[in-house]
């Protein structure tokens, strides 16, 4: 969910990272501080060729005993407005957990791997990291790549949800587990990767601080979240469309229940204050739709699309019904308004994605 703003662009700092593919796990090595980069000032290129929305399938129809521990009320899910939500500590998270929600977090995995190149972290973490942890892993998609990549390591995801596959790599192991909670792992990680916890987090300092006691010394956190607050370059997008609304709306309502929308341009600096040293920041803008000239930012802007279509019902409903008391008729209403603003190839909106990593000292400050 994000709030509209003027044509005005961010710009948050951007730098150059070290090339994983050169560490070993000799020692760490140096990043380059976030402040030593250039911004992403340069606006994105608007495609000539117009698109018919209506036509073109992309802009169209929807896409079509994780162990025997668990307890019962894990698995009890309620449903409300047609979608399937977690059971485990029910109502600290407001998307859904069904399948058409699970299909689009693969949806955004793919986007925001294509946006890192197809990496799935830039942390140089070296070649044969022992321990990986990957917070929220929603399908577990990340933590199965990463398994899959790291043959040398074993790799935990959590989640409030047991919605991953049985069948992965031999070291992936899922859990489910509140990572609001104290944490209780029996050893500490090489690793630790968070991504996409926009509107599901409350005390995001303590989530760092977490990270932070459970890293061992030298070890690396990776953050990859948003600042779901879409803007436009060119004037296109304006703060009166009922896509601005939505979008406004949702994180405000967000922000009503202590949930922030926004997160990314903050994760900086409450790493920082944590005491992570050899700190990166980078911004990567985030097209919504197929509107980009540049081939690459046209193809992660069809899947930001795509998946922006298939969660309007997830990223909607239960905020608006929840906490701004909408009825469910009203929402309807407002979401086919809003579909079509997101159809509409004159729009050319966008929000950012922010990559931050840092390390863990090998002595921490006294």
């Amino acid at each position: 969910m994000a709030a509209p703003s003027p044509a005005t662009d961010p710009t948050p700092a951007q730098s150059k990272a070290p090339d994983p593919s050169n560490q070993d796990a000799s020692g760490p090595p140096a990043a380059v501080p976030a402040e030593a980069g250039e911004a992403q000032d340069t606006p994105i290129e608007v495609d000539s060729i117009q698109f018919d929305s209506d036509k073109d399938s992309a802009f169209g129809d929807d896409m079509s005993s994780f162990t025997a521990s668990l307890e019962s009320s894990v698995v009890n899910y309620p449903y409300e407005n047609g979608r399937r939500y977690h059971a485990f500590r029910e109502g600290a998270y407001n998307l859904p957990n069904d399948e058409k929600e699970n299909d689009r977090l693969d949806i955004v995995h793919h986007m925001v791997t294509l946006r890192l190149d197809g990496k799935l972290h830039l942390a140089p973490i070296g070649k044969n990291p022992q321990r990986v942890l990957d917070i929220g892993t929603g399908t577990g998609i990340w933590a199965i790549e990463m398994g899959d990549e790291y043959p040398s390591a074993e790799v935990f995801g959590n989640d409030l949800s047991p919605v991953q596959p049985n069948m992965v790599p031999p070291n992936v192991k899922f859990e489910i587990d509140d990572v609001e909670s104290e944490w209780t792992y029996p050893a500490p990680f090489d690793y630790i990767h968070c991504r996409y916890m926009a509107v599901s987090i409350a005390d995001w300092p303590a989530l760092v601080r977490r990270c932070y006691e459970n890293l061992k010394p030298g070890g690396w956190v990776e953050f990859h979240d948003f600042t779901f607050l879409y803007y436009s370059e060119d004037g296109s997008m304006t703060p009166d469309m009922p896509m601005a609304k939505w979008d406004r709306d949702g994180l405000d309502a967000s922000a009503k229940i202590g949930r922030d929308g926004c997160p990314g341009p903050k994760i900086e600096g409450w790493v920082r204050d944590q005491g992570f040293v050899d700190v990166y920041h980078q911004r990567l803008k985030m097209p919504l739709g197929r509107w980009p000239k540049d081939e690459l930012l046209k193809a992660i802007g069809t899947w930001n699309l795509l998946q922006t279509l298939e969660g309007l019902e997830a990223f909607s409903f239960a905020l608006y019904t929840r906490v701004l008391g909408w009825s469910h008729d009203e929402v309807q209403v407002l979401m086919a308004k809003v579909r079509k603003d997101l159809r509409n190839p004159n729009i050319h909106a966008q929000y950012d994605m922010h990559v931050v990593y840092a390390r863990r000292p090998e002595t921490d400050a006294v």
